[in-house]
């Protein structure tokens, strides 16, 4: 599904240059669950944003489902993610004026779903995420457990194929993040894809394969058996 090659990305300013990667090659099939470790500063969330087309790279390719992405325009990037890929981040991103139900709804509206398959596919994932009962709820009224299951809700409902997760489980308590961690883990054994910064080894042990990065490079893979 992902197959990245000799990937760098140089960000540059008037007086700096700075390498955040480093001739990163990296294969992800369908269906794998891959976390991504290493140190704060050394690329993670910038291969990440990558993957999840919010960024270019500055050489290098970016292969999704076989086609090369790495170099499209913004609008071309936009339609690639549509319904392909859904984000989960640390700071859960959820918008405040928007009550449980709208925010995750928000994907749905940009595919243009009609009315009744909107309100299908949002009931249906809301229950899955045991959050029903706080559909007219607005973000700031929920704890931090019940906003990132907003969030993977909002994530999952368009049926994307890969799941970029970045430290889902940084902001909770360890028994909000292991729900959080279960919950994408089931989501992984459904077929969905998903790859995952994260700084915790506790949450890396449920992936198939942790990549390690330092200082822009990926420096170890190992399969979560070998770890172990």
């Amino acid at each position: 599904m992902i197959r990245i090659e000799h990937l760098s990305k140089v960000f540059r300013t008037e007086e700096v240059e700075t390498t955040a990667l480093n001739d990163v090659s990296l294969h992800v099939k369908q269906g794998e669950f891959v976390a991504i470790m290493g140190p704060s500063g050394c690329g993670k969330s910038t291969l990440l944003n990558i993957i999840g087309l919010l960024d270019n790279p500055t050489s290098g390719n970016y292969y999704f489902n076989g086609q090369e992405v790495g170099h499209l325009k913004e609008k071309q990037r936009t339609q690639v993610r549509k319904g392909n890929i859904g984000f989960v981040f640390q700071s859960f991103n959820l918008i405040d004026e928007l009550n449980v139900y709208e925010n995750v709804e928000l994907p749905l509206i940009y595919l243009k779903k009609k009315a009744s398959e909107k309100k299908e596919l949002v009931t249906s994932i809301l229950d899955r995420m045991n959050i029903s009962h706080r559909v007219k709820h607005f973000p700031q009224q929920l704890s931090g457990g019940q906003q990132q299951r907003v969030a993977i809700a909002r994530a999952v409902v368009a049926g994307p194929k890969l799941i970029l997760a970045d430290e889902p489980t940084g902001n909770l308590d360890s028994k909000n993040g292991a729900e959080v961690m279960n919950l994408l883990t089931e989501l992984n054994q459904e077929g969905t894809t998903i790859v995952m910064v994260t700084h915790s080894q506790h949450d890396a042990s449920y992936a198939h394969r942790v990549v390690h990065l330092f200082d822009g490079q990926i420096v170890t893979e190992l399969e979560n058996r070998d770890i172990l």
